[in-house]
């Protein structure tokens, strides 16, 4: 979690450590939240599971969560689709996995 902390805090150009404690909770109550949607996954190997954390955790600093869900339904359809029923393959099959 210590490498998204340093992500994250690159990103929303954030060069102090007062609010580390902060970021950390929303980053991992954002990891929870998607995964509650999309299904479990490993935030380190998988890119697009990762930035939808990101671009959540930068939703709650900012005060919008409310705009999130509705800005990102189709990726955060998409990546469930993706990471639940094809266990994270690229879509281009035609077989589901059991």
């Amino acid at each position: 979690m210590d490498d998204l902390l340093v992500e994250f805090k690159g990103r929303m150009h954030i060069f102090h450590s007062s609010e580390d404690e902060s970021l950390k909770q929303i980053l991992e109550l954002s990891y929870l939240a998607i995964q509650s949607i999309c299904g479990s996954f490993d935030i380190d190997e998988n890119s697009v599971g990762r930035e939808l954390v990101l671009e959540r955790s930068r939703y709650v600093y900012n005060e919008q969560l409310q705009f999130f869900h509705k800005n990102f339904s189709t990726v955060l359809h998409d990546f469930g689709m993706q990471n639940v029923i094809y266990r994270g393959d690229d879509f281009g099959t035609d077989e589901l996995q059991e």
